[in-house]
C-alpha cells in the first residue's frame, strides 16, 4: 500500500497565512470535506488518515470517520464534498465497518432523489487476483447514483494485485483539484460560506487554478536545503549518499511553489508529473570517494536509472506514540497465550495425518480437532474457523536482539499518545493490551512477518545511519522505484526483520515498529468435515507453504501458522500407510473460533443439483459437503436428491491424491454422482489410455470435457457452482472457462456469457473460497 502525504512546502505555509487572514477576519474558516473509510484490514483507513492530515496542508478541513459510526455524519443534510474510501473482502462483501452502512443505503424504501444533494468521489481498493474486484466500491458508487448523488471526481479501482500505487498515486494527485473545483462550484450558490483564501486563486491560496499548487511529488535530500532558484524544488538525488554534496535540483515548469525557504530536507509535492524534469545527478560513491561499481540489482543495491535518478518520495509519517519500558512487578499475572482467550476455544488435536508421500512436491497435512467440550461450537459444511498463532519464537528473539533489546524482554511496555502529534486520529493500538511484557507484544500482538510498506520505509529513512543503505531506502519507497519495491520486497513478501537485516545500519525505535507494524491476525481454514458425520469433531486440511530464498533471504522459511502447527504436531504425527500409534502422549492445543456464518454451504434444497471444482487442498470444503450428503441420504431414504459432481486435480495420482479412498467411496455409494480427476504432472496417456484425458492437467480441462452437462445444471437446472482453491492461477482460469463453456453452449458473444456467469453470482449460485 502507498499514499502520498504532503511534504514542508518551500514557502510560507498555509497555516501561517490562515492565522493573519483568521487575524483580520475572524469569522473566516477553512473549507470542509468529509472523508469516509470502510477498512478490514487496515489499508483504507491508513490511506484516509494520510488524506486527512494532508489536507490542511491544502487549506482544507478533513472531517474522518468511519463508515461504521454513523453518528459523526449525516449525508442525508450533508452540503459538503464527501470522500469515500473503501476496501472489499471475502467474496466481495463490504468490510465488517461498512457493512451497516452498505444495508443502510440499499434500503428500496429510498427515494430516488434521496442524496441528490450529496456531492462525492470514490476510490476502491481490490486484488483482481480474487472474484468481484472493488466490489464493495462498486455497490457504494451504484448505489449513490440510484439515490441522486452526483460525482465530482473519477471514482479509482485500485488492485492490490499488482499493486495498489498503480491507480492510488495518480487518483490522489487529481483529487485535491477535484475538492477546491467542487467547492468552488458549491460557493457560487452558498455566498459567505468558504473562506476566499481557501478556493480563489487570487487570493494566493494554492488553488488547483494557481500556479503554486503543484503539490504533489515530495523531494528528500540528505543535505541541506539549498537556495531555490528560479522555482527549482529539492529531490533525494543519488548524491544524497553524500552529506556534502549540492543537492540535484529539479525544475517544475508553469507550475511551481513559492521559492522561498523550508524544512531541511524537505521540498513541495507536485500534481503534474509530467511537468517535472530531472537533472542529471552526480555518479554515486561510497563514503571513501571511491565509485562503487553494482553489477546486478539487489535488495540492498540498484542499477541505473534508478541508481542515478532523482527521487520522489513520501513525505515522513507524523510519529504519534510515546513507548517506555519499564520493568514489572514480579508479582503480577502474566498473560500465556491469546489475549483474547475468553472469546476462542483452546482444543487438542487427538489425530493428525500426513495426506502427501515425503516425495510429493507440497507436504499436505491432515488435522482433526476435539470440540465435545464446546458444545455450542456448531458449523456447517463450507464454514471456516480461525487459527490463532504466534510469531515465531526464534524471530521474536532475533527482533529483540536486533532492537537491542533482548535483556529488556521481561520489562512491561507502556504506550501513550504523544501530545504533539500531528496524526488525525492517532489512538493507541486497541489490540496491545495494558500491563504486558514486550516479549508478550513481539509474540502475539504485532505481525513481524508483515510486508513493510512505504510509509514504513521511508520512517526508516531517518533512523538508518550508513549513507549508500539511506539512499537505497529512499529509492524503495519512492515512486521510481516501484518496481525494485515490488521485486525486492513485496512478492517475495519480506519481513520486517528481513530487512532490518538487510540494512544493518537501520536502527528504528520500538515505537516506530507499534505505529507502523499491523495486528497480528489469525489464520483462517475450511471445515473439512461435517457435524452429521463426526459429531464432536472438526477436521480441517492445509499445504504446509515455503517461502523460497531470495534477496533479503538467505534461506527459506515455512508459512507462520502453517509452520507453526507442523512443528506443533510433528510429534504425534501420523504417515500415509503406517498405523496409528498406541503411545500415550499429550496432545497438542492450539486457539480457535468459529467465522461469521456464510453463504459458502451445499444448496438447501436437497433436489438441487450442485458441481464443486477444488484441486488440492481445494477439496477440504467439500468433503465436509459430501459427507453431509451421504448422512442426509441416509436420513432420508425417499427424498430426491440432485446430481454431484466433484472436479479435482494434483500433480500426481500416487503422491498427493488427497482423500482418495473417500472420495471413491463417495462415487461407489451414489453420494458422488461424477468424479472428475487430473494429474498434472503424470503421463496422462498411460494413466488414462485416451486422447481426451491426456489433455486434461488441470481442472478447468475437465470442466471443458464436461461442457453440456455444466451448462445445463448452471443454466438450465437452477443447480450451484463452489469453487475452492488457489485464486490467482485456478480460480481465474476456472472463471474464463465458464464464460467459454456458456458462449460455446449458448451460441452467445463474449459479453453476453459473462453477464450470464455474472447472473449466477449474484443469485449465488456461483460461490468461491480462494486465497492468494
Amino acid at each position: 500500500m502507498v499514499f502520498r502525504l504532503m511534504g514542508t512546502i518551500l514557502r510560507q505555509p498555509v497555516s501561517h497565512r490562515l492565522k493573519f487572514a483568521m487575524c483580520s477576519m475572524p469569522c473566516e474558516v477553512n473549507p470542509r470535506f468529509v472523508l469516509l473509510y470502510g477498512s478490514q484490514k487496515g489499508q483504507a483507513q491508513s490511506i484516509a488518515e494520510g488524506l486527512a492530515e494532508e489536507a490542511e496542508e491544502h487549506g482544507l478541513v478533513a472531517e474522518l470517520s468511519c463508515l461504521e459510526h454513523k453518528e459523526k455524519y449525516n449525508l442525508e443534510k450533508e452540503n459538503a464534498p464527501v470522500v469515500f474510501i473503501v476496501s472489499t473482502t471475502g467474496d466481495g462483501e463490504p468490510p465488517d465497518n461498512a457493512l451497516q452502512f452498505v444495508k443502510r443505503i440499499k434500503k428500496k424504501t429510498l427515494p430516488t432523489d434521496h442524496y441528490k444533494h450529496l456531492s462525492y468521489a470514490l476510490l476502491a481498493l481490490g486484488d483482481t487476483n480474487y472474484a468481484n474486484f472493488c466490489n464493495c466500491g462498486k455497490i457504494i458508487e451504484r448505489r449513490l447514483q440510484e439515490l441522486g448523488a452526483k460525482q465530482f471526481y473519477a471514482t479509482g479501482y485500485a488492485d492490490d494485485g499488482v499493486g495498489l500505487e498503480v491507480v492510488l498515486d495518480p487518483w490522489l494527485d487529481g483529487l485535491w483539484k477535484a475538492i477546491k473545483s467542487a467547492l468552488s462550484k458549491m460557493a457560487s450558490d452558498r455566498t459567505g460560506y468558504l473562506n476566499a483564501e481557501a478556493v480563489d486563486s487570487t487570493k494566493g491560496t494554492p488553488d488547483s487554478s494557481s500556479p503554486d499548487v503543484q503539490l504533489n511529488l515530495l523531494s528528500i535530500t540528505d543535505c541541506q536545503n539549498c537556495d531555490s532558484v528560479g522555482g527549482s524544488v529539492e529531490t533525494v538525488s543519488k548524491s544524497a549518499s553524500a552529506a556534502s554534496a549540492p543537492a540535484t535540483q529539479t525544475a517544475v515548469s508553469d507550475h511551481r511553489p513559492d521559492a522561498s525557504a523550508g524544512s531541511p530536507g524537505l521540498a513541495s509535492q507536485s500534481h503534474g508529473a509530467a511537468s517535472v524534469t530531472t537533472s542529471a545527478p552526480e555518479t554515486q560513491t561510497k563514503d571513501a570517494g571511491v565509485p562503487c561499481v553494482i553489477l546486478a540489482s539487489s535488495l540492498k543495491c540498484s542499477l541505473p536509472p534508478l541508481s542515478e535518478s532523482s527521487l520522489n518520495v513520501p513525505a515522513l509519517p507524523p510519529s504519534y506514540l510515546d513507548v517506555s519500558l519499564q520493568e514489572m512487578d514480579t508479582t503480577e499475572e502474566q498473560i500465556i497465550g491469546p489475549f483474547n482467550k475468553e472469546t476462542l476455544h483452546e482444543v487438542p488435536i487427538p489425530r493428525a495425518v500426513q495426506l502427501t508421500r515425503g516425495d510429493s512436491v507440497k507436504t499436505a497435512l491432515f488435522l482433526e480437532l476435539d470440540i465435545s467440550a464446546y458444545p455450542m461450537m456448531t458449523y456447517q459444511p463450507g464454514d471456516s474457523f480461525d487459527v490463532f498463532c504466534p510469531n515465531r519464537a526464534t524471530e521474536v528473539e532475533d527482533m529483540l536482539h536486533r532492537l537491542g533489546l533482548y535483556d529488556q524482554r521481561n520489562h512491561r511496555v507502556d504506550i501513550y499518545l504523544c501530545k504533539d502529534t500531528m496524526k488525525k486520529g492517532a489512538q493507541v493500538p486497541p489490540y496491545i493490551p495494558k500491563n504486558i511484557s514486550l516479549l508478550y507484544v513481539l509474540t502475539w500482538c504485532l505481525e513481524i512477518r508483515s510486508v513493510p510498506k512505504k510509509a514504513f520505509l521511508r520512517a526508516l529513512v531517518e533512523h538508518t545511519g550508513d549513507s549508500v543503505q539511506r539512499r537505497r531506502l529512499q529509492e524503495l519507497c519512492s515512486k521510481q522505484g516501484t518496481a525494485d519495491y515490488n521485486l525486492y520486497v513485496r512478492d517475495p513478501s519480506l519481513s520486517v526483520l528481513e530487512l532490518l537485516t538487510a540494512f544493518p545500519s537501520c536502527s528504528p525505535p520500538l515505537s516506530l515498529l507499534i505505529e507502523h507494524l499491523p495486528k497480528l491476525q489469525p489464520r483462517p481454514y475450511s471445515a473439512a468435515s461435517s457435524c452429521l458425520m463426526y459429531p464432536g469433531k472438526l477436521h480441517f486440511v492445509f499445504n504446509v507453504v515455503e517461502l523460497p530464498a531470495c534477496s533479503g533471504r538467505p534461506a527459506g522459511r515455512r508459512g507462520l501458522c502453517t509452520g507453526w502447527l507442523f512443528d506443533l504436531i510433528n510429534p504425534v504425527l501420523l504417515f500415509p500407510g503406517k498405523d496409528e500409534s498406541s503411545g500415550r502422549m499429550a496432545l497438542p492445543k492450539i486457539h480457535v473460533s468459529l467465522r461469521p456464518n456464510c453463504s459458502f454451504r451445499p444448496p438447501s434444497d436437497l433436489s438441487v443439483p450442485f458441481i464443486m471444482v477444488g484441486p488440492g487442498t481445494g477439496v477440504a470444503p467439500f468433503i465436509g459437503f459430501l459427507q453431509q450428503r451421504e448422512k442426509e441420504r441416509l436420513e432420508n431414504p425417499g427424498a430426491t436428491f440432485g446430481e454431484t459432481w466433484l472436479f479435482f486435480g494434483c500433480r500426481h495420482r500416487d503422491r498427493d491424491f488427497l482423500f482418495r479412498e473417500e472420495l471413491e467411496g463417495f462415487v461407489s455409494s451414489g453420494t458422488l454422482s461424477h468424479l472428475k480427476v487430473c494429474f498434472s504432472r503424470d503421463d496422462q496417456l498411460e494413466e488414462e489410455g485416451n486422447d481426451s484425458a491426456a489433455r486434461c492437467r488441470y481442472v478447468q480441462h475437465n470442466l471443458r470435457l464436461s461442457s453440456q452437462h455444466v451448462t445445463d445444471i448452471l443454466l438450465k437446472q437452477n443447480g450451484c457452482l463452489y469453487v475452492c482453491g488457489d485464486a490467482k492461477n485456478m480460480a481465474k482460469d476456472v472463471n474464463e472457462t465458464l464464460i467459454e463453456m456458456i458462449r460455446t453452449e449458448l451460441q452467445v458473444d463474449q459479453l453476453e456469457a459473462m453477464k450470464r456467469l455474472a447472473g449466477l453470482r449474484e443469485e449465488k449460485r456461483y460461490l468461491q473460497d480462494i486465497w492468494g
